[in-house]
């Protein structure tokens, strides 16, 4: 409870291993709020150490785990052992946030008929028994802050999953995009929190950028997961930015299989942002990071991997501010590698070269497959935005918003 006109806001980086925490304080204003984003969990239960590196678990699809340890291995999913560290590290770091973001995806990545619905329930109800074990006052709500006005819009994107053969023929399944249409049309604040990937079908994608391009005024933050990495996408208006998608890091280290990417691994991350609760509007983030190396062959470690503004040296989260810093990623080598190693959550240090500054700047800035497609062909990372189109395609796991009082 707030009871003067600012908040001390105070968290920890967790040593696991010997039990300390370091404490780093934050002075913030007193309608300056924080809530956790976790995503990307990927519990494996099948992890387990043994003298076969490719038997280590099912979802490394047989690729040997060298040198696994108790915390997992980048060929493979979550186990156990690093799902707990990573729910108790919240605990440890902010154990009173206003709520949980939790967006999915909680299953292994093997093939579907190795999972089954009673399979599904179980790693969910796993999940959501540690999660509300250690806040234990959570529960299940569509209004933020407990205010009128304030609302969470979560959509069931399965039903416009490209492989959904039910749907296929459907102008709108469950009349839910018209709901959807109801529900902006009200005019309140919307933090619409949805998963990023590029398996909608046609005509459910195009109503989906009509209601977003309709209502935009009054969708006040973006948060996503399924990327596994660290990122932001840009969105423009008459030429100025006007909303940002925030991309939050997997917990699950695997290594995707994805053709055309070398080395897909993550360290796990977990992350803090800092709202403001008249506004809604985000005004810093956190991320927090697992060096999975080091966890398994010294001390498991969950700490600080930097401050938005701190690291980038913008005032805020704003649209204007992330626009800066993609601007200076494209003229300023040293920030853009400080970009990168943060996309893989500290994981690849390589340097980013011209094809790898291109690749990045254009998916932050053209969130439009063929203006994307046209900066890659092109080389073209000069902040224009003229034309920019909304787009947002989205997958099939439903978010769960946590209050914790």
């Amino acid at each position: 409870m707030i009871k003067s006109t600012s908040l001390l806001v105070c968290a920890y980086s967790h040593k696991v291993s010997h039990g300390a925490v370091d404490c780093f304080c934050t002075h913030l204003l007193f309608t300056i709020h924080c809530f956790w984003h976790i995503s990307d969990l990927h519990w494996d239960y099948t992890y387990k150490l043994g003298d076969d590196p490719s038997l280590v678990c099912s979802s490394s699809g047989r690729r040997p785990a060298e040198g696994a340890g108790k915390f997992g291995h980048y060929v493979c999913d979550s186990p156990w052992e690093l799902i707990n560290s990573s729910i108790y590290a919240m605990k440890n770091i902010l154990e009173h946030p206003d709520f949980i973001v939790w967006t999915g995806d909680d299953t292994p990545h093997v093939p579907n008929e190795d999972l089954g619905e009673e399979k599904v329930l179980f790693i969910i109800e796993g999940l959501t028994q540690i999660i509300k074990q250690l806040f234990p006052s959570g529960y299940y709500t569509e209004r933020l802050l407990n205010r009128p006005g304030f609302r969470v819009l979560v959509l069931n994107t399965n039903l416009y999953y490209d492989q959904n053969s039910v749907t296929e023929n459907m102008q709108d399944p469950a009349n839910q995009l018209q709901w959807m249409d109801d529900v902006l049309s009200k005019g309140i604040h919307l933090h619409p929190r949805q998963l990023n990937k590029a398996w909608f079908r046609p005509h459910f994608n195009k109503r989906y950028l009509e209601l977003i391009q309709k209502h935009h005024c009054v969708i006040m933050g973006q948060f996503f997961g399924h990327h596994h990495t660290d990122s932001f996408r840009m969105f423009y208006s008459d030429e100025n930015p006007v909303s940002t998608i925030f991309l939050t890091p997997g917990v699950t280290p695997w290594k995707t299989t994805l053709p055309g990417v070398d080395d897909g691994a993550n360290n796990p991350g977990i992350r803090i942002f800092e709202y403001d609760s008249e506004t809604l509007l985000v005004k810093d983030m956190i991320t927090f990071y697992f060096n999975l190396t080091h966890a398994n062959n010294a001390r498991a470690r969950w700490e600080k991997e930097y401050r938005l503004t701190e690291a980038f040296h913008v005032p805020d989260a704003s649209p204007a501010s992330m626009h800066r810093i993609m601007e200076n990623m494209a003229g300023d080598s040293c920030i853009l590698q400080k970009y990168y190693e943060f996309n893989s959550v500290s994981y690849d240090r390589k340097p980013c070269n011209a094809g790898c500054r291109i690749n990045h700047i254009c998916a932050i800035r053209e969130v439009d497959f063929e203006m994307y497609k046209h900066c890659v062909e092109t080389g073209d990372t000069s902040p224009t935005v003229e034309g920019a189109i909304w787009l947002l395609v989205l997958s099939a796991v439903s978010e769960i918003v946590i209050p914790s009082l």
